[in-house]
């Protein structure tokens, strides 16, 4: 059975780098094949994994659209969710050691009903192939609100260091238990911190009330592999975010156990 491990936060925060280290290191640590699931709209993740030149990438929400314009028309003799599923196969990026599904846009006008229920069993029966699935998502939550993950092992709030980052991961936190979310744990990450944190950002951390992950220091290998269109994934071991990361990510797999 699949660990399913989600990324949010508010935007800039870093939840793309948070999500491709993680990535990183559960390779690294041999829990592969890994499944990434990029699910904000602004699909950040293949360039960030080295992924986005590995073919012409299609996405759930092209796949989605797409069938709906052709208002279910199949090949003779072909059931309309077996199609359906093809297609969805289709947007499946493989490497070596993670594959990839891009969400893309969002729904357009009309009722995906069908379509979304085709998807969400796709989704279960193809995370089960994988011993960890990590989501990338949008701070609205909307894929993990129509259920396109059938559960959440542990969501991951992602701050940075500002009272704006740790208001959102509070407001988060609340969506995500108004909706009703089949979420086993919530932990908070704060991403791009100083060496001190001030009393007052640490005050607010407790006042979330969300249990703090671990703390990323600045690194400027980060930003220069972004402007260098470098996969974070090839960040150095050396590299302080990295050592963070890792620390972060063997407590919580290991001490969750």
């Amino acid at each position: 059975m699949s660990t399913v491990i989600a990324v949010t936060g508010k935007g800039g925060t870093g939840k793309t780098t948070v999500s491709a280290l993680l990535i990183r290191y559960l390779v690294n640590a041999g829990h592969k094949p890994v499944l990434a699931v990029d699910a904000d709209p602004d699909s950040n993740m293949p360039s960030a994994l080295g992924l986005d030149d590995s073919k012409n990438l299609s996405t759930i929400g092209g796949t989605r659209q797409d069938f709906f314009d052709s208002k279910g028309e199949v090949p003779p003799g072909m059931p309309k969710e077996a199609f359906l599923e093809l297609k969805l196969n289709q947007a499946l990026v493989e490497s070596k050691n993670l594959d990839m599904l891009v969400m893309g846009r969002p729904e357009g006008a009309g009722c995906y009903c069908y379509i979304n229920n085709v998807l969400r069993k796709f989704l279960e029966t193809l995370g089960n192939n994988y011993p960890f699935v990590v989501i990338d998502n949008e701070a609205g939550l909307e894929h993990l609100s129509r259920r396109t993950a059938q559960k959440v092992d542990y969501l991951l709030i992602v701050s940075d260091y500002s009272m704006n980052g740790l208001r959102a991961a509070v407001r988060i936190k609340e969506l995500s238990q108004e909706m009703g979310l089949n979420v086993g744990k919530n932990y908070l990450v704060i991403n791009n911190a100083p060496d001190d944190l001030s009393p007052q950002f640490n005050e607010a951390m407790v006042d979330t009330g969300v249990p703090l992950l671990g703390i990323l220091p600045a690194d400027e290998n980060v930003p220069r592999y972004d402007i260098g269109l470098k996969a974070l994934t090839d960040l150095p071991d050396s590299s302080p975010v990295v050592a963070s990361l890792d620390q972060m990510a063997w407590a919580l797999i290991h001490e969750n156990k």
